[in-house]
């Protein structure tokens, strides 16, 4: 077993291999799919989880048995040849030790060598198909470049259909899947633990532990796919079974199906404690490290700390969600351990555990100090799960040109394009893209601002407090994403409008009592409020891409931070302005993106 050592896990690792790739030259194979032979008989798929459609832990299918590669002499010209299998022009980097969690069955390569110029991975040198040494805490991933080989079509590819979004655990979650390119939910009528099973193999997982209903998993938006799927367990797909079509009366979301896989045991839970809080939920996070010596216990550096890490600490902990990430933790007992072992611990949220976050390595170094000064989380078994409701913004946007007199407020809060400051006020306008937001709360807990009411701001201008710096950000992008004009909305006022109706709402706005949005319920933001919108004066007409994004700061916890942003395309010919194909970030597949931002100015409102 290969060594783990710290810069693999980190950004710097990767751009090593970025730059080592971009010196040597990237292979330049035959890429041609009528050229490419030699796999017959083989099927590629990638599997694991946190990952992204094109990362993962490649997984082959020979003699109908899956299996996956050992991370033995694994290289970067090893993950070209499997990424341009699995239909990627190239790779821009590989993972060991299991990143994307430990797979199952037979491990099928184990010291695969390749020139990085081979067709397929059979012309590669290895132990030969079968014969390794290696368990499934050493398989390999690959990350693979964004980019799809031209005129690929490969029927031993295995493309994603199933997914799983808002667990808190791997290989947990609402049960979604991909029809006509749009992701839909499952209704849980008949749903059992047969059907559960495939879908757990299908994401290259065991067979489930348990078929959730009710959704116990939070909600989902949009299309319900299935219903009333009777599965016998030994089909290869979701969509293999039985199953109803759906109608509008069928199935609410209420009923979305999920699922809990049994999963390989990894011990990572046993690398991470919490001490000194007030339940098993809370208190600073101490982690175990190797290094010169024996194994010990240490601290982590609280600099930087924030909800993104205390979700993967949490995860790790097998805790559930996070609540808060703390930079400070001197009201919880130190004990006797007091050595600070990691510092610039910077995650996405998507990590299995911290070892997997970027960080300093064996050379911690922190701005302050001490006991006090170390990071640490308070967990939970349920979270908010924020979405916009698209359609809205589509069915309200319009321009107005807003004379300066009437946005003294609304400059006095940032709320107007930088070059407004040099305006001849009181005289002339500003030109707005005003719309109206709807903001869902789907998750299973109330979002709540992270402030407590005694750190409110008053803003004495528009007469009311802010709890939040940043609520939304709203961006208008070019194609290639470059910022051209953006905005921001402060939550000045968070509360449940309207809820669905057995839902009762617990938070109003008139400057007592507490703000927040309750589960089932939405919060209105109307176009006539004041800084919703996007200042566009300085826009030149073009085609652009309209992104309004929730939560943008991570400021407070969710289950699923990957439908927070929504996205439009816009025509503006300078006087007026066309918004559509506005949909949630995670709505649509990967191709159905692709070229959705390809063409941002197409004139119809269907991209697929």
């Amino acid at each position: 077993m290969r060594p783990v050592s710290v810069w693999q896990w980190s950004p710097w690792g990767l751009l090593l291999c970025l730059l080592c790739s971009s010196c040597l030259g990237s292979p330049s194979p035959s890429t041609d799919p009528e050229k490419r032979a030699g796999s017959q008989g083989l099927r590629f798929r990638l599997a694991g989880f946190p990952r992204k459609p094109y990362e993962g832990r490649v997984e082959i299918q020979r003699a109908g048995e899956w299996g996956t590669i050992c991370d033995d002499d694994f290289t970067l010209q090893a993950a070209h040849v499997l990424c341009r299998e699995l239909g990627f022009t190239e790779a821009t980097g590989w993972t060991h030790s299991a990143k994307y969690g430990p797979g199952t069955g037979r491990i099928w390569l184990d010291n695969l060598s390749c020139s990085g110029t081979e067709q397929s991975v059979t012309e590669c040198a290895s132990r030969g198909w079968g014969n390794s040494d290696c368990t499934h805490d050493e398989d390999a991933g690959v990350i693979c470049k964004d980019q799809r080989l031209p005129g690929f079509s490969d029927s031993n590819v295995i493309e994603a259909r199933v997914r799983l979004k808002g667990g808190a655990h791997p290989g947990e979650g609402r049960v979604e899947v991909l029809k006509a390119s749009t992701w839909g939910t499952v209704c849980d009528r008949k749903w059992d633990l047969h059907a559960a099973s495939v879908v757990c193999r299908e994401l290259g997982f065991g067979s489930a532990r348990e078929a959730l209903s009710g959704a116990r998993m939070g909600q989902g938006m949009g299309a319900i796919h299935l219903s009333e799927v009777r599965c016998s367990g030994q089909e290869l797909s979701l969509w293999k079974c039985p199953h109803k079509n759906i109608t509008a009366e069928d199935c609410s979301h209420s009923q979305d199906a999920g699922v809990r896989c049994n999963l390989p045991y990894t011990g990572a839970e046993t690398r991470i404690r919490l001490s000194g809080g007030r339940s098993q939920h809370e208190g600073r996070v101490e982690v175990q490290i190797g290094g010169p010596g024996p194994l010990r216990w240490g601290l982590i550096c609280g600099d930087d700390w924030g909800t993104l890490e205390a979700m993967v600490a949490c995860r790790q902990l097998g805790l559930g969600y996070a609540n808060h990430g703390l930079q400070e933790t001197w009201y919880w007992d130190s004990g006797n351990i007091t050595e600070v072992v990691m510092s610039g611990v910077r995650c996405t949220g998507t990590e299995l555990s911290l070892d997997q976050c970027a960080h300093h390595g064996t050379h911690t170094t922190c701005k302050r100090t001490g006991t006090r000064f170390t990071a640490g989380v308070i967990c939970s078994e349920t979270a908010s799960d924020l979405l916009l409701h698209s359609a809205l913004v589509q069915e309200t946007a319009y321009i107005e040109d807003r004379p300066l007199h009437m946005l003294y407020c609304a400059a006095e809060e940032n709320c107007l394009a930088s070059s407004a400051r040099s305006a001849n006020w009181p005289y002339g306008h500003r030109r707005l893209l005003r719309f109206s937001s709807q903001i869902h709360n789907l998750g299973r807990a109330d979002f709540r601002p992270k402030a407590g009411r005694h750190s409110w701001v008053w803003h004495e201008c528009h007469g009311h407090y802010h709890s939040m710096d940043i609520f939304t950000h709203y961006d208008i992008l070019t194609p290639n994403g470059t910022k051209v004009a953006e905005g921001h909305k402060a939550s000045f006022c968070l509360e449940d409008t309207e809820c669905q109706e057995d839902v009762s709402k617990r938070y109003e706005c008139a400057n007592f009592g507490e703000q927040g949005i309750t589960v089932g319920c939405w919060d209105l933001y109307r176009h006539d409020i004041d800084c919703q919108w996007i200042d566009i004066t300085d826009v030149k007409p073009g085609n652009y891409i309209l992104q309004v994004v929730i939560n943008p700061n991570f400021e407070v916890a969710e289950s699923d931070f990957t439908n927070n942003a929504m996205k439009c395309n816009c025509k503006y010919d300078g006087h007026r302005i066309w918004v559509h194909n506005c949909h949630i970030g995670d709505a649509f597949s990967e191709e159905a993106n692709r070229r959705f931002e390809r063409y941002p100015g197409q004139t119809s409102n269907q991209i697929i």
